[in-house]
């Protein structure tokens, strides 16, 4: 054995995968291919015979999972069903480092941490920013936050799950923080999509007509992210692009489209509403990136 086949084999850090969801059967996946010694364990015992015909070893209990390997990963539903399943084995944690892939809040992230750390584990929370398929890849994002030691002698062991690997800062709940920042764009732009689908429809037009299009929106959507926060960091929004009455304009046209095409178009009026209280704060004339302030909850004991 060459000097390089003994270094590659040293990276090849053992790792187990506790939860085959079809994002958990990915992560193993990709550690298989990427030759690393891969324990896999599951609520569902049949979910990871597919694993065990690639070269995994399936332990038959989560304890046994835990102690196979220095790095344990679980990509469970949440923060709290990931404690459900490891609290009948946690003392096996002790000493070894859990890693989180699993949606939560920022609070729930510092919980595990907790958790985690009150049996002898080291900790990192991460966040995997795109569909399952996707793992593995160059481009695929994947972020980390908790002790940065931890991170840098896993990193290259984690890169293999996706090559744009970001480790965010020290504090555990930092991907679970931007998990959420970010993630809440979805659900509204593909509300939005789903419309234009319905509005299609009603016409008798293919949905698949709409697509290049859609694109070529969520890219100027892109384009415009560097100018509002720029404007949003300022905090100065008196030199607008969009205004927040430009805007609230719009929104007639929201319920015109719904009487013409028999569509349900009362998902808007929270965002109606928003523009409304916007220009009641003085922001009318403002730039729409200004709606951040209005989100903005007063802080307690603090007036205003």
């Amino acid at each position: 054995m060459t000097e390089q086949d003994r270094t590659t084999e040293q990276d090849r850090t053992p790792v187990t995968v506790v939860g085959l969801g079809s994002m958990g059967r990915a992560l193993a996946e990709a550690f298989l291919a990427a030759g690393h010694p891969t324990t896999v364990w599951n609520r569902t015992p049949a979910k990871a015979a597919p694993l065990v015909a690639k070269g995994a070893e399936h332990a038959p209990t989560v304890g046994a999972a835990i102690a196979a390997s220095p790095l344990v990963i679980t990509c469970l539903t949440t923060y709290e069903s990931t404690i459900e399943v490891l609290e009948p084995a946690a003392e096996a944690l002790r000493g070894r480092t859990l890693t989180t892939l699993n949606s939560g809040s920022p609070a729930g992230a510092r919980q595990m941490a907790e958790w985690a750390r009150g049996h002898g584990a080291r900790y990192l929370g991460g966040a995997v920013k795109n569909v399952p398929s996707a793992v593995g890849a160059p481009d695929t994002l994947l972020y980390y936050g908790g002790d940065g030691d931890v991170f840098e002698e896993f990193a290259p062991t984690l890169r293999v799950l996706g090559g744009d690997t970001v480790y965010l800062g020290a504090d555990p709940d930092l991907a679970a923080l931007y998990e959420m920042a970010v993630g809440g764009t979805l659900l509204p732009a593909l509300v939005g999509f789903f419309q234009g689908a319905a509005a299609l429809q009603a016409r008798g037009l293919p949905v698949a007509s709409m697509v290049r299009f859609s694109t070529k929106w969520f890219e100027m959507i892109n384009s415009t992210l560097p100018v509002f926060t720029d404007e949003i960091d300022r905090g100065e929004y008196g030199d607008p692009a969009s205004s927040v009455n430009l805007f609230l304009a719009g929104a007639a046209h929201d319920a015109a489209l719904g009487a013409e095409a028999h569509l349900d178009v009362t998902w808007h009026e929270p965002f109606h509403d928003l523009l409304r209280r916007a220009v009641e704060a003085g922001h009318g004339d403002h730039s729409v990136s200004a709606l951040t302030e209005v989100l903005k909850l007063p802080q307690p004991g603090r007036a205003g």
